[in-house]
This record gives C-alpha cells, sequence and structure tokens, in this order.
C-alpha cells in the first residue's frame, strides 16, 4: 500500500530533520545506514497530515521519541489520533521515552531490536541453505 502525505509537510519535515532533539540524533545514529537487522529508515516522514520521527517501510513500523511535551493533555489526544491513523494504514508504532534515549541507549536499541524481530523474525541459515555440516 502506497503511504500519502499532505506535501505542504515537506518543508516542516525537513526542518525537523534540521533542528533534531539530542534523543533524536542519538537515535539517528543507531538506525542510519541500515544498522538495525539490515532496515531502512528514514527521519521526520510526512505520513497523512503528521510527521512521524522515523519510519521504516519493509516493516511498516514507526518510532516516535516522546519527551515531556507528550505529557500534557492536549498533546495525548493528539498522540491517540495519530496512532488511530497510522494502524488504520496498518502501521505499527513504537513510543519510546526521551529519557530512556538519553540515558539508556543500549537498553532501547536492545529492546527494539527484540521487537523488530518479532515483526520480522530473522532468516534461518536453514532457509538458504547456508549451513554446512
Amino acid at each position: 500500500m502506497k503511504i500519502y502525505y499532505n506535501p505542504k509537510l515537506r518543508q516542516l519535515a525537513r526542518n525537523l530533520r534540521n533542528n533534531s532533539t539530542l534523543s533524536e540524533v542519538l537515535l539517528w545514529n543507531e538506525l542510519k545506514g541500515r544498522q538495525i537487522n539490515g532496515f531502512q529508515f528514514f527521519r521526520q516522514k510526512p505520513i497523512g497530515n503528521f510527521i512521524v520521527d522515523f519510519y521504516c517501510t519493509k516493516l511498516k513500523l514507526v518510532i516516535e521519541i516522546d519527551g515531556d511535551s507528550h505529557e500534557i493533555k492536549k498533546n495525548q489526544i493528539r498522540d491517540k489520533k495519530k496512532d488511530q491513523f497510522l494502524q488504520s494504514l496498518g502501521l505499527s508504532i513504537i513510543r519510546i521515552g526521551d529519557w530512556d534515549v538519553k540515558q539508556n541507549l543500549s537498553v532501547v536499541i536492545e529492546e527494539l531490536v527484540e521487537k523488530i524481530e518479532l515483526i520480522h523474525p530473522p532468516k534461518s541459515p536453514f532457509d538458504k541453505g547456508d549451513f554446512q555440516e
């Protein structure tokens, strides 16, 4: 399924990429270059009328980093609407706390890899005939 977006968000997404938060930069350094199980991620990706922090097309996976502003009731309502819209497109969403990324990045990456492997299990060497006796 093709994911459409509002073209008016393109410049805003570019601005967000150029003004990333510390936790976004830290996580992006781990995601870019297909470092996580070979999957390509995009950052500040417009989807519909929203911009998601990170997106992997192959996994149909959105990763959102939630800072203090996400604890404000108005933002919680917006996050819920955003999640409902993304899920209606068949996308999975993983929300990670800003503080967790800053303080426990290695644990965040481990948990992220585990969740990704649930969505897309790694191939067994037996699948490709790579196993040799």
